[in-house]
């Protein structure tokens, strides 16, 4: 999602620029630690108001931020004003500062992800249309009416997004997308198991836990979609320059050797990217890769791969 640096009609523009240069969905993240940020579901809403193909998603939201009864109220208006268009991508939560600055207590993994599993339990009965009741141990549901009924059907896919064992086989169990992530590893983390968790094996290894927790579910593996977060993206100009550079946060924390193996870490021309992303999709099943924050830049490699 373009960062709102602009008077609003101008941030539309880029918007539908997006959109014209054939990406499949602009996302939107949901941290509030740092500051001043965007509102997911408000800027999803513009974004999809000033658009006609496009998708919305969030990557990802924090469960913890939403009552899942209003985050169904809200997703399922969404997804009716879109015809159609949204993409809820949910997790566990894991910075502890967005926590700090909420006053929200900053739970064990195992209690956040139990949460998730409720909230997911909540969104898919609301989403049914039909009069809903639901007792856990941190959400209760009394006799509601899941409304309006979403566009897409039986619900707007649900993307998972995690990189730990547990997370996974959640989202092998029930999102329609699961999006891997390398885990913040431990300072206690060797190079190598850091190297490994970002190298196609590693990504693989991942996907294979959600897929068998999906078959040990009853779901068809092969309707699950894999997504995934390029660590960086550097294209180069073709005379030794760099003609677009984006990069995620976590490369900050990785070590370089790391880094210079990974399939998330992609360099080169035009021609070098498109076959790097070709071969990440071959290698792990991945078929949805977030690109960054430079879309004009990598429009060229989004056309070779549309």
């Amino acid at each position: 999602m373009p960062r709102l640096t602009m008077p609003l009609p101008g941030w539309r523009d880029r918007v539908r620029r997006i959109e014209d240069l054939g990406f499949h969905t602009v996302a939107i993240a949901d941290h509030v630690g740092d500051g001043w940020s965007l509102d997911p579901m408000t800027m999803m809403t513009i974004a999809a108001e000033a658009t006609t193909t496009l998708r919305v998603s969030t990557i990802v939201l924090c469960n913890d931020f939403y009552h899942p009864f209003f985050l169904h109220r809200s997703i399922s208006n969404l997804d009716m004003l879109s015809e159609g268009r949204v993409t809820l991508g949910l997790g566990a939560g894991w910075r502890p500062d967005d926590y700090a600055v909420t006053g929200l207590r900053f739970d064990p993994a195992p209690v956040r992800i139990a949460r998730l599993a409720e909230s997911i339990a909540v969104l898919k009965g609301l989403f049914s249309g039909e009069r809903f009741t639901f007792e856990g141990e941190h959400f209760h549901i009394t006799d509601a009416l899941g409304a309006p009924r979403p566009v897409q059907a039986p619900h707007p896919p649900i993307m998972i997004g995690g990189g730990g064992r547990r997370m996974l086989q959640l989202a092998g169990q029930e999102a329609d997308i699961v999006g891997i992530n390398p885990p913040r590893l431990s300072d206690r983390a060797t190079p190598e198991e850091m190297a490994r968790e970002i190298s196609a094996a590693g990504l693989r290894d991942k996907a294979d836990i959600a897929l068998a927790a999906a078959a040990a579910a009853g779901r068809d593996p092969e309707a699950v979609l894999l997504q995934t977060n390029l660590l960086e993206l550097r294209l180069s100009d073709g005379a030794g320059g760099t003609a677009s550079r984006s990069t995620s946060d976590l490369v900050n924390w990785l070590p370089e050797a790391a880094l210079e193996k990974s399939p998330l870490v992609v360099h080169g021309d035009v021609e070098r990217c498109v076959d790097a992303l070709l071969e990440l999709r071959e290698t792990t099943g991945i078929t949805e890769i977030h690109v960054g924050r430079d879309p004009e830049g990598v429009a060229e490699i989004v056309k070779r791969l549309a």
